[in-house]
């Protein structure tokens, strides 16, 4: 017994640690399925009237459904999408009620890159977004090329000549047949709790199958 008693309490400790992680893990899946549920509930929710003063801590995913008028030229977004590859999303001026914000119309291939873009009167739904995509390997904007790689909500705003407010469209009305809307959905929120959870509560399965071998073994082996 002396022989094994330091094992047996290393081996504790190892597994009360695993055991642990895979706990932990159980309750972050809780949390994020809670989280990605009132999300989606929120991006579907009936639409309202834009808030007089959006700011992103009250608003985001906020879904609004605003009547105006799209002026100007728009920024292209440099993206790419699993079913059509490179493109760019258009993101154009939108003139509302003596307002001008920013809608985020959608998708065209790089094949259309240079098309007319109208300036029409329309309706959208859709939902307020401030993204934060710019991170340390982010290029910088090509303004003169009009070639975007992040959506800054200040940045474009500045460059569009808008309040700092963007609707990423769900819908339009009219719809533009070269421009395919990219609702906001859950889809790009990683949720990989629950391979973590397999993995963590795995190895302490693991780790007693082996620690039982290694207690045997060390049964048969005669003392000297």
């Amino acid at each position: 017994m002396n022989r094994t008693l330091p094992f047996l309490i290393v081996s504790t400790i190892v597994l009360v640690v695993l055991v642990s992680l895979g706990t932990w893990q159980v309750r972050r899946l809780a949390e994020k399925e809670a989280y990605l549920a009132e999300l989606e509930a929120m991006l579907a929710a009936a639409p309202v009237a834009l808030p007089d003063k959006a700011n992103p801590e009250t608003h985001q995913f906020l879904a609004s459904r605003t009547v105006g008028r799209f002026v100007g030229t728009p920024l292209r977004l440099l993206v790419s999408t699993r079913d059509v590859g490179a493109g760019y999303r258009l993101v154009q001026a939108f003139e509302t009620e003596g307002r001008r914000v920013m809608v985020d119309r959608g998708f065209i291939p790089t094949a259309r890159k240079d098309m007319s873009v109208p300036q029409n009167a329309a309706t959208v739904t859709g939902n307020l977004h401030w993204p934060d995509e710019r991170d340390s390997y982010t290029p910088e904007n090509d303004r003169s090329g009009n070639i975007w790689y992040a959506r800054e909500v200040p940045v474009m705003a500045e460059a569009l000549d808008t309040e700092p407010l963007l609707i990423v469209a769900r819908a339009l009305e009219p719809e533009h047949d070269a421009i395919t809307p990219l609702p906001m959905d859950t889809s790009g929120i990683p949720n990989r709790h629950l391979e973590y959870i397999i993995t963590w509560y795995g190895l302490a399965v693991t780790w007693v199958i082996m620690t039982a071998y290694f207690l045997k073994r060390r049964a048969r082996t005669p003392k000297t």
